[in-house]
């Protein structure tokens, strides 16, 4: 069995690697033109190989690293290749919600196969059907083991589904945690933009915590708090799964922690934060220049590398990776 990292998240890598040998090496490059280029600096041939890259900011650019490395495990004869994707990008476009609109999802998919990939690992996808996108073996872990021992020493009440499409993954947290679950609906004004329509549920003078999948602009996150804080909640704790946050949703998250908003943001390493969270001199506008960087108190990062490396060794050892979930 061989690791190897992708450019996307050296970092986690290294911790998965922790539980294995040293991860293998392979050269990255990438031409002015912008074409990816990759050469393993090692022999595969026969191996089990394992290629760590998240399909985050650049979204583009990961996706085609990740595919060339396939193509050149396939033609260094590699005995199996599993695409290791703690993040998988596109996920959000995995229907025709509207005329003329690709499902981009399955077209992901579909290159990841043609790339010449024998499995894929990937944890909380945006819309578990995409597992069904293509024929490969996929095994869909989920960040909710990690994140209920991370909250072992945090008071909760109740879980927060902040739109309609969170229920089924916030009732999932609520049962393991055996406390409340609440929902509220909201309309997308735009990209940025979202604005609450119903809250339901009693989350008066509790705890809660707030769950998704993902956040980029932290517009929904922003909106779910506030309309929590109104139903009259004692404290807001968010937990994200994919941290890809934007600089918009950089300052919007910092603004929510000043102003006691957010009281603490849960996520997981999946993907390397490309613009770190700041936590000074918010006022100063859209002049980024000057402010202190830093995850900051506010921010707990839950390590998921101990269960993609149990998944590796499972998958490698043919055996299940169900105890996973538990």
């Amino acid at each position: 069995m061989k690791i190897f990292s992708g450019g996307s998240n050296p970092e986690l890598v290294d911790n998965i690697c922790r539980c294995f040998s040293p991860r293998g090496h392979v050269k990255l490059q990438r031409f002015p033109s912008g074409e990816e280029h990759c050469q393993f600096q090692e022999n595969i041939r026969g191996e089990d190989v394992f290629l760590v890259q998240s399909t985050s900011n650049p979204a583009n650019e990961n996706l085609m690293q990740l595919l060339v490395m396939g193509d050149a495990a396939r033609r260094a004869s590699a005995g199996r290749i599993t695409a290791v994707i703690p993040y998988f990008g596109y996920g959000r476009q995995d229907r025709k919600d509207k005329p003329r609109v690709p499902i981009s999802a399955k077209l992901v998919m579909d290159l990841i196969e043609a790339a010449g990939f024998n499995r894929v690992l990937t944890m909380d996808l945006h819309s578990p059907q995409i597992g069904g996108f293509t024929n490969l073996p996929l095994d869909h872990l989920c960040f909710r083991p990690a994140l209920v021992v991370a909250l072992k020493d945090t008071p909760v009440d109740c879980v927060v589904a902040p739109d309609v499409g969170a229920i089924k993954r916030a009732d999932e947290y609520a049962t393991a945690l055996n406390i409340d679950l609440a929902i509220i609906s909201k309309k997308r004004k735009s990209a940025e933009k979202v604005e609450v329509k119903q809250f339901v549920g009693d989350v008066k003078g509790k705890n809660v915590i707030i769950i998704d999948d993902l956040t980029e602009s932290a517009g929904t996150l922003e909106e779910a708090a506030v309309a929590c804080r109104e139903n009259g909640a004692k404290t807001v704790y968010c937990a994200i799964t994919h941290g890809c946050v934007t600089e918009v949703g950089n300052r919007r998250l910092t603004l929510a922690f000043k102003e006691k908003l957010i009281d603490r943001l849960f996520m997981s390493n999946t993907v390397k934060t490309s613009t770190p969270f700041l936590w000074a001199d918010v006022d100063k506008g859209p002049d980024l220049d000057g402010l202190l960087e830093g995850y900051g108190e506010h921010v707990t990062v839950v390590d998921v590398a101990p269960t993609f490396a149990t998944a590796i060794k499972n998958i490698h050892n043919n055996e299940s990776v169900s105890s996973l979930f538990q």
